[in-house]
């Protein structure tokens, strides 16, 4: 009996669902949480799109990937992660973001195979989907495309060392998972160890050259909630091009629900009625990742600093991590 043969297409990505800790189980697949782009690599009547986690086009932004990936079988679709390093060696968000500008090589890592050759793979276990992405695809790819490695540590030992190296966090997969598109069913989750994430910019302060600080926040319930402000992070080239993008989206009303603040607090970083006036608002359609130190018990960060653009996220979905 033949096999039916499907036209590959984009899949919306299966998503993570956070959590405070991982399984330290056998069941359990567990791979390092990439600081980077989401993208799936689509091979169709001969021709390779990069498609990013939303289907937007990245063949233009990240050529060298898409070279790469050209080899892929046709009707084959891999899913994976466009990842930039630093000269340390960690993964680096603001240098892919900056990638065209800064020439840092860059990275595919793919770590799931939905479509071989017009074949649907999404309903087979994940075990099997990787050992096939390892054994038909990826040995016959090089250069910058990379397997996401299986790490083979206990959890306290990974977390241990995931801290001391200053990465993000991991991932923990079911081996017997099936590929559910666009879903967050909890057989895929992710965990971060050293502090940050994406918030939702909605204003800045004046400053001598441009802008001085981001304001920023997140959604709760449908309204947007300051949390910090920041100005750490910015070179003087990123200054100017983020101020290109804030200046046409100001608006004059404050997009967030809870200002002004009574007070500064001991931290600084409330927004009182008195600092407000040194703000100005935007759209709140700018989103970033940020790093930080701690939450501080009034719902503010400690030593924020931006890291840079996300276009890749929707920001009426941006929480609290």
């Amino acid at each position: 009996m033949s096999i039916k043969k499907t036209k590959a297409s984009f899949i919306e990505p299966m998503l993570l669902l956070r959590c405070e800790t991982l399984p330290d189980s056998a069941e359990w697949l567990i791979e390092l949480k990439l600081d980077g782009y989401r993208a799936l690599g689509i091979k169709s009547a001969g021709k390779l799109q990069l498609r990013s986690r939303n289907n937007n086009d990245f063949n233009g932004r990240y050529p060298s990937i898409v070279k790469a990936l050209s080899p892929l079988p046709d009707e084959t679709i891999v899913d994976g992660e466009v990842v930039a390093f630093d000269e340390s060696g960690r993964p680096s968000f603001n240098l892919l973001q900056n990638y065209g500008s800064s020439g840092v090589p860059i990275f595919y890592y793919a770590f799931d195979l939905l479509m071989l050759s017009g074949r649907d793979l999404m309903h087979e276990p994940l075990e099997k989907r990787r050992k096939l992405l390892e054994e038909k695809v990826l040995s016959k790819l090089d250069g910058p495309v990379r397997p996401s490695p299986i790490l083979q540590a206990s959890m306290s030992d990974l977390v241990s060392s995931i801290r001391a190296q200053g990465l993000e966090g991991l991932i923990a997969k079911r081996r017997d998972s099936v590929y559910e598109p666009g879903a967050r069913s909890g057989v895929w989750r992710k965990m971060r160890v050293n502090q940050g994430q994406e918030f939702v910019i909605g204003g800045y302060t004046l400053g001598t050259s441009y802008f001085d600080a981001l304001v920023f926040g997140y959604y709760e319930n449908d309204q947007l909630l300051y949390v910090s402000r920041t100005r750490n992070g910015f070179t003087p080239h990123l200054r100017r091009q983020l101020f290109e993008k804030l200046k046409p989206l100001e608006i004059s009303k404050c997009p967030f629900v809870n200002l002004p603040e009574r007070k500064s607090g001991r931290w600084g970083q409330g927004l009182t009625a008195a600092k407000m006036e040194e703000c100005r608002w935007v759209k709140p359609v700018l989103v970033g990742q940020f790093e930080f130190a701690e939450w501080t018990p009034d719902n503010h960060l400690r030593h924020s600093r931006f890291v840079g653009l996300r276009d890749d996220k929707n920001p009426a979905t941006v929480g609290r991590s």
